[in-house]
C-alpha cells in the first residue's frame, strides 16, 4: 500500500466518485465505474478506499460445485477470505449475476475482523441487513439469500478480472462513497487524487455563488477570467 500516501488518502476523504470519474474521463479513461452496485445498508459510512484484491466466479458445474467443497481450506472463496490483505479491498466478479450469494455476513465480518478496508461485488449479498450493520463498507448489486453455490464457482484469486463491465486489476485503488464504486489505476491515483480535491474546492465555491443567485454561466465552466480571480480569493478565505 506505499502508493497511498497519507496525503492521498486524505484527499480522497475529501472528494466525491463522481468527481474522480470526470478526472479519469478527462484522461480518456471512461469505464472505470462499477456499474450497478450499491452500498449495503443505511448511514453514512467512511470513504471506501484500498488496493484491490480479487476473486473471480465462474458458471456453476453442479458435480464440482457442492457444499463439500467448503470442507477444502484452499477454496477459493475461503482462501480469498484469509488471505486478502489488512487495508485492501476484495473485489469479486460475479458476472453481474445476483441470484446467488457472492458471501454472506459471517465472511464479510471475517474481513472486518481482519482489518479489510471494504468488499465489492457485481452481484449480492446474502445476510444483506447484518452486512449493513457492519462499520466496514460493502457494496453489491442487490440481497442475494442462495447460497453462491447454486450459480457461482469461485475459480481465482488475485487476477485481473471485470466488476460490473469495470476492469479491475490487483492493486488498483477502489474509491466508494454514497453513490458507488469507482478503480482508479494504481499509477494514476496521485495525480487523480491531487486533481479531484482542486476540483472539490472549485465546485464548493461555484455552489456557493449559485446559492446566492449567480448564473453558471461564465462561472462553470469558468470561462470568465474574472471567475479564477474570485476563486483564488475565495481558496485564501477558506484556507483551500
Amino acid at each position: 500500500m506505499a502508493v497511498l500516501s497519507t496525503l492521498i488518502m486524505d484527499q480522497l476523504r475529501q472528494v466525491s466518485v463522481a468527481t474522480v470519474t470526470t478526472t479519469l474521463y478527462k484522461r480518456g479513461l471512461r469505464n472505470q465505474l462499477i456499474q450497478g452496485v450499491y452500498p449495503v445498508g443505511a448511514g453514512k459510512k467512511e470513504r471506501l478506499i484500498g488496493p484491490a484484491y480479487t476473486l473471480r466466479y465462474m458458471p456453476a458445474r453442479e458435480d464440482l460445485n457442492k457444499l463439500e467443497v467448503f470442507r477444502d481450506h484452499s477454496h477459493p472463496q475461503r482462501k480469498a477470505v484469509e488471505e486478502c490483505p489488512a487495508g485492501y479491498v476484495l473485489v469479486m466478479d460475479s458476472r453481474k449475476d445476483a441470484r446467488a450469494a457472492s458471501a454472506g455476513s459471517i465472511l464479510v465480518t471475517r474481513l472486518q475482523q481482519r482489518g479489510v478496508a471494504g468488499v465489492v461485488t457485481d452481484g449480492g449479498f446474502r445476510d444483506s441487513p447484518e452486512i449493513g450493520e457492519l462499520n466496514m463498507p460493502a457494496y453489491h448489486r442487490s440481497p442475494a439469500p442462495p447460497t453462491n453455490l447454486t450459480h457461482h464457482q469461485a475459480i481465482d484469486i488475485n487476477v485481473p478480472i471485470g466488476c460490473g463491465d469495470a476492469p479491475v486489476f490487483p492493486g488498483d485503488i477502489i474509491f466508494g462513497d454514497e453513490e458507488g464504486v469507482v478503480v482508479i489505476p494504481a499509477h494514476l491515483v496521485q495525480e487523480v487524487a491531487q486533481e479531484a480535491f482542486e476540483m472539490t474546492a472549485f465546485e464548493d465555491f461555484v455552489t456557493e455563488k449559485v446559492k446566492e443567485g449567480r448564473s453558471t454561466l461564465g462561472l462553470y465552466p469558468a470561462t470568465d477570467p474574472k471567475t479564477l480571480d474570485e476563486f483564488a480569493i475565495w481558496k485564501k478565505k477558506h484556507n483551500r
